[in-house]
């Protein structure tokens, strides 16, 4: 049976990642976890009676129990693995996802997004869901297809960085924003504390590359995660330093930095370095070959922390 964790005030925290935060359950690599998960942001989020949108009981008795927080997310964890030790590799397997709500929201306010200069104001929008037909309407008419997926998943950071913020995704993973992470993808995160400490949330029920507005449509998710544990990285990463996917189609490398370019060059490396580990390419050769193959796309540009990746469509190379 698979381990569950529901969203509630006793088991969230909001908006930020610490290596202190003791797991709420501990699971043995290979098991399946279930994490309920709520979208966070300010009471204004929650739907008027005036739009006839239920919001789940979770969600407001978490903004009820007012509990401490940073800014950003609200996650539901943290879960351990047992026997994860620092120097390990954390594989996550998407298993599922689920809506947890018939709606989500997007907007944006002062001095945040991509084009604040341009957007001084605030300006919200509640989108409802139909599960039933799997899309969204916006409030001027459009249909859009759902690909949900959670724009935070990561580990607990190194004991060093202390409190941090879930907005900036970092070497652990956290505010990935990666829409390719779905149902059937799977992310690997360095471990850096014992057990590892699994955390998710930030549900987005769509999103473009390259969000810009602040956020996606921002919307209540449950995930079914496998998560297995690699000792030493494995044998093809025995030093994994930066969080790396994999979906049906395609491998996945990442880049974060306030600066775009040094994103881009992130991702690269990541990639080149990936390549010539899994096969006699050379790191010229590699190089050239992503020049050639692999397309870099903009993750994100609102989370301080800038995000690209690079994908490699399987069966180029191996």
């Amino acid at each position: 049976m698979p381990h569950r964790l529901s969203a509630a005030p006793e088991t969230i925290r909001w908006g930020s990642f610490d290596a202190r935060y003791a797991p709420l359950l501990t699971v043995n690599s290979g098991d399946t976890v279930i994490l309920d998960c709520v979208c966070a942001g300010m009471t204004e989020i929650l739907p008027g009676p005036e739009t006839g949108l239920a919001i789940p009981p979770a969600l407001r008795a978490i903004h009820d129990a007012a509990p401490p927080r940073v800014g950003g997310h609200i996650l539901t964890g943290p879960v351990a693995v047992a026997g994860a030790e620092p120097g390990d590799m954390l594989e996550i397997a998407i298993d599922a996802i689920g809506f947890g709500a018939d709606w989500g929201y997007c907007g944006f306010r002062p001095l945040a997004g991509t084009l604040p200069e341009d957007f001084p104001e605030r300006y919200l929008s509640h989108i409802p869901i139909d599960r039933a037909r799997n899309i969204c309407r916006l409030p001027w008419g459009t249909e859009l297809p759902l690909a949900p997926f959670f724009g935070v998943m990561g580990v607990a950071p190194p004991p060093e960085w202390g409190t941090i913020s879930t907005i900036e995704p970092r070497a652990h993973g956290g505010n990935l924003d990666n829409k390719e992470l779905g149902a059937g993808s799977r992310l690997f995160l360095p471990v850096f504390v014992p057990g590892a400490n699994f955390s998710a949330g930030d549900g987005h029920g769509v999103q473009g590359d390259g969000e810009v507005c602040i956020n996606a449509l921002e919307t209540c998710l449950t995930g079914t995660f496998t998560l297995t544990l690699h000792k030493g990285g494995g044998p093809r990463d025995p030093a994994l330093r930066y969080p790396r996917a994999e979906t049906a189609t395609h491998w996945i490398t990442m880049g974060m930095h306030e600066d775009l370019d040094v994103a881009m060059k992130t991702a690269l490396r990541e990639m080149i370095a990936f390549i010539t580990a899994r096969t006699n390419l050379s790191r010229q050769q590699a190089y050239q070959f992503c020049s050639l193959a692999v397309d870099f796309h903009v993750t994100q540009t609102v989370n301080r922390e800038k995000g690209v990746h690079g994908m490699l469509r399987k069966g180029l190379l191996f």
